[in-house]
C-alpha cells in the first residue's frame, strides 16, 4: 500500500473522448515527489518538446502534490505543467483551493490531457466514474456562471477548474480559475489557452475517499507543534491578505509604481491596500483546503459591467498591477479590474503589466485613440482600464495586441515599445522590485518560467520574513549588494520548488517551516525516512530537471537577464533609490553556486550528482 499518494494518474484523449488510468512507479514520487516534480518528469521524458504550443500534441498537465489532500497544514495546492503559448518553454501555474484535494480524494494523483475536441467538452472525475460532458452551451460563458452549470450537471459538493473567455479566445496570459466567485488562479504562462486550445471549458472532480496517511499520530503532533508560530506570523495575513503587504512593501522600495519607473508611492499606497479594503469593501473572508491562515478574502464590486456583484478580492499582485503600477488610487476601479480578470480568466500579473505598458505607448505616441478603439489610456484611468480589459479578453482593437503578452506587443508596435516591456523570456514581471532586493535579479533571471517571483521569494529571507540559516545559508547580505546573492537565490529555488512539488502554500515559510519541519510531515505522511540533505537534493534536482528542459529549448545565459528598465533605471526616490542589479556577477555566483558551466548549463557531473544522468544525453 501506498501513503500521501495512489500511484496512478488518469490520461485522457480529449479528441477520441477515451481514457486510461495508468501507474506511476513508487521510484518517481521518491525522486520527484508529486506536483510540478513529477509532471516535470513526464513532460520531459515522454513528450515532444518541438510541439506547437496551442496544438493537440501539446499535453495539459494537472498534477496534485504528495501531500494535498491531507491534514498537513495548507495542503491545498496542485500544479499545472505545460509547454507555455506565451513564453515557448517550461509552463507551471499552481493553484490552491479545494479542487486538487478533490482530486486526491477520487483517488488520483494527476490528469493528462492530450489531443483537442471537435466540439466544446468538460470532464467529470467521480471516484472511479470519469464522464465527459457536452460543453458546447458553456462557451462563451465566464468563469462563474461555467463554475455554477457545470456543478448543477454533475455534483453541488464538486469541485470546478475552468476556463473563462479568454481562454477560449486563445489569450496567451490566459490561465486556469477555479472555486468560482472564491476564484483561486493557476494563471501563469497561458495555461488557460492551452485548455482552450482543447476545446476543454472545464474539469469537475468529486471524491468520497480518504487520502492514505502512514502515521497519523505522528503527524498530528508535528502539526500541532507547528501551529503556533505559524498562527502568530500570518496573523497580518488573516486580517487583511496579502492585500496587506501594500504600505509595507512600498516602504521597502520594493512596489513597482507607473510601470516600473517611479520609487515612491505612499499616499497612493495607503488607498490601495488590504486595510483600506477590509475598511471600505471587504464583505467576508475565506480559506483554501487545510488553511488556518484563510488570507482569500470577498468583496463588493462597485462600479462597472457588474456592480452589486460578490468575489474574491485583489491579491497583493492585482493591487499593484492595478493601482501603483498604472498610478490609480481608486479602490472600487481596482476591486472591478479584478474582478473582470477573475471572470474572463485572466491572470492579473501579466494583464496588469499589458495595461501600464500599453498606457505608457499611448503616452509616448506609440499607440492611438484609433488603436485603442477611442479608449483615452492616461495613468490612473479607471473606466479605460475596464474597458482596455475587455478587449484583452475578446482579442478586440489594440487587445488583440497585448492578449500576446508584453513582449509579442512590443515586437508588434515597435520601436521603443520593447523599452516598456518588463519581461524575462517572455513572462511579465510579479510586482516585487530587484532594485530592492537584488537575489530577486538572480532569481528572476533564472526561474524557469520567465520572471516568476515565487520561484525563490528570497525577499522574504532579505526582508527578514524567513531566516535563510534554515536552509544553510549563513553569508551577511546587503539588499541593494551584489555578494552572494546567486547563492541565496539559488538555495531559495531549491526549497521553493519543494512546495510545488508536495501541494503546499509557500506562506508557510511565514512560519519559519524550515525543510526540517517539513520532511518530517512527508516521512509522517509517506512513511519515507528522507533525511534533511535528500529532501533538499530532490529541490535541486527538479530545479535542473526544468532548466534542461528549457535549455533543449535553447535557453541559456543569454536569456537569462533582466529588462533594461529593471538594470539601468534608477528610481532615485524610496528605500531602492540608487540600486541598480550587478546582473554579471550575480549571475556568475549564481552558476558556479549551481555547478553550471558560464553558459547556464548543467555540467554532466552536476546532472549525475543529481540522479538525472538520462538528461545528460
Amino acid at each position: 500500500m501506498t501513503y500521501g499518494y495512489w500511484g496512478r494518474i488518469i490520461e485522457v484523449d480529449i479528441d477520441t473522448r477515451t481514457y486510461k488510468k495508468i501507474p506511476i512507479k513508487d521510484g518517481d514520487y521518491r525522486k520527484y515527489l508529486g506536483g510540478s516534480g513529477l509532471a516535470g518528469k513526464l513532460l520531459y521524458s515522454d513528450f515532444d518538446y518541438k510541439v506547437d504550443p496551442l496544438s493537440g500534441e501539446n499535453p495539459l498537465i494537472f498534477m496534485a502534490g504528495i501531500l494535498t489532500g491531507t491534514p498537513v497544514p495548507t495542503s491545498a495546492k496542485s500544479s499545472v505543467v505545460t509547454k507555455s503559448p506565451l513564453t515557448g518553454i517550461w509552463g507551471e501555474a499552481t493553484v490552491g483551493g479545494f479542487w486538487g484535494p478533490q482530486l486526491k480524494k477520487a483517488g488520483y494523483d494527476g490528469i493528462i490531457v492530450k489531443g483537442k475536441s471537435e466540439k466544446p467538452v468538460a470532464l467529470y472525475i467521480n471516484d472511479e466514474k470519469i464522464e465527459f460532458i457536452d460543453a458546447e452551451g458553456l462557451w462563451g460563458k465566464d468563469v462563474y456562471e461555467t463554475e455554477e452549470k457545470l456543478r448543477q450537471k454533475t455534483d453541488k459538493n464538486a469541485e470546478v477548474a475552468c476556463i473563462g473567455p479568454a481562454g477560449e479566445n486563445l489569450v496567451k496570459i490566459a490561465g486556469i480559475m477555479i472555486g468560482g466567485r472564491d476564484t483561486r488562479a493557476a494563471g501563469r504562462c497561458g495555461v488557460g489557452a492551452v485548455m482552450g486550445s482543447k476545446n476543454l471549458k472545464g474539469i469537475v472532480v468529486k471524491g468520497t475517499n480518504k487520502v492514505p496517511v502512514y502515521d497519523k499520530e505522528r503527524l498530528t503532533e508535528l502539526i500541532k507543534k507547528f501551529m503556533p508560530e505559524l498562527k502568530k506570523n500570518t496573523q497580518g495575513l488573516y486580517d487583511f491578505g496579502t492585500a496587506g503587504g501594500v504600505q509595507a512593501v512600498e516602504a521597502n522600495g520594493d512596489l513597482p509604481i507607473k510601470n516600473w519607473t517611479l520609487g515612491s508611492w505612499e499616499k497612493g499606497a495607503a488607498k490601495t491596500c488590504g486595510q483600506k479594503i477590509a475598511e471600505t469593501v471587504q464583505t467576508g473572508h475565506y480559506a483554501c483546503y487545510a488553511c488556518p491562515i484563510r488570507c482569500g478574502k470577498d468583496v463588493e464590486v462597485r462600479v462597472g459591467p457588474y456592480k452589486g456583484s460578490v468575489g474574491h478580492g485583489p491579491e497583493y499582485e492585482t493591487c499593484a498591477a492595478f493601482g501603483s503600477n498604472i498610478l490609480n488610487e481608486d479602490l472600487d476601479y481596482l476591486c472591478a479590474a479584478n474582478d473582470l480578470c477573475n471572470r474572463y480568466g485572466l491572470d492579473t500579473i501579466s494583464t496588469g503589466n499589458a495595461v501600464a505598458m500599453a498606457i505608457e505607448c499611448y503616452e509616448k505616441g506609440l499607440i492611438t485613440r484609433e488603436d485603442t478603439g477611442g479608449i483615452e489610456l492616461t495613468w490612473g484611468n479607471g473606466e479605460a482600464v475596464l474597458e482596455l480589459i475587455q478587449k484583452i479578453a475578446y482579442k478586440k482593437d489594440i487587445g488583440k495586441v497585448f492578449a500576446e503578452g508584453v513582449k509579442k506587443a512590443a515586437e508588434e508596435i515597435g520601436g521603443l515599445a520593447h523599452e516598456y516591456a518588463v519581461h524575462t523570456k517572455g513572462l511579465s514581471y510579479a510586482f516585487h522590485d530587484p532594485r530592492a532586493f537584488t537575489s530577486m535579479a538572480a532569481n528572476y533571471a533564472t526561474a524557469n518560467r520567465g520572471a516568476c517571483h515565487l520561484e525563490a521569494l528570497s525577499y522574504f529571507a532579505e526582508g527578514g520574513a524567513f531566516p535563510p540559516e534554515l536552509i544553510g545559508f549563513n553569508k551577511q547580505t546587503d539588499p541593494h549588494g551584489y555578494q552572494h546573492k546567486g547563492e541565496l537565490a539559488a538555495r531559495m529555488q531549491n526549497f521553493m520548488n519543494l512546495f510545488n512539488a508536495l501541494g503546499l502554500c509557500k506562506f508557510l515559510i511565514r512560519g519559519k517551516a524550515s525543510p526540517e519541519i517539513i520532511k518530517n510531515w512527508v516521512n509522517a505522511v509517506t512513511g519515507w525516512n528522507l533525511t534533511s540533505e535528500e529532501f533538499l537534493l530532490i529541490g535541486e534536482r527538479l530545479h535542473n530537471l526544468k532548466r534542461m528542459y528549457n535549455v533543449r529549448l535553447g535557453i541559456s545565459r543569454k536569456d537569462d537577464t533582466l529588462p533594461p528598465r529593471l538594470l539601468t533605471h534608477d528610481r532615485k526616490t524610496g528605500k531602492a533609490g540608487g540600486s541598480l542589479p550587478h546582473i554579471g556577477r550575480i549571475l556568475s555566483d549564481y552558476y558556479e553556486f549551481r555547478g553550471w558551466n558560464p553558459e547556464g548549463i548543467p555540467t554532466k557531473e552536476k546532472l549525475e550528482e543529481l540522479g538525472l544522468e538520462e538528461l545528460i544525453k
